[in-house]
């Protein structure tokens, strides 16, 4: 699929962000696939790095907590094996 002019990076990014949930300290998610066609993950990565936000993934869905509060799981399941999608802290994935 080709990208629209109108979607590139930059205005894509300036989009998500202007969401009012990013306003409100709130969460948004998107969809990896989405994340990766428009801008890529390392540069999603650094934009939320440069904010100082929370990253999670979960299943195709990217979540951002659009606040620099702790994150913390309440309801854990036995350990999950990593897919080849997840970001491995040694690669510079956030963990908090």
């Amino acid at each position: 699929m080709t990208i629209p002019i109108y979607l590139d990076p930059d205005t894509w990014l300036r989009n998500v962000f202007s969401a009012k949930a990013v306003g409100r300290g709130g969460v948004i998610h998107r969809s990896a696939r989405d994340v990766e066609r428009v801008v890529g993950r390392d540069a999603f990565l650094r934009e939320m790095q440069r904010r100082g936000f929370t990253l999670v993934e979960n299943g195709e869905q990217l979540v951002v907590f659009c606040n620099r509060d702790p994150v913390r799981l309440i309801v854990q399941r036995d350990p999950p094996t990593l897919s080849q999608r997840a970001w491995p802290a040694e690669r510079g994935g956030i963990l908090r």
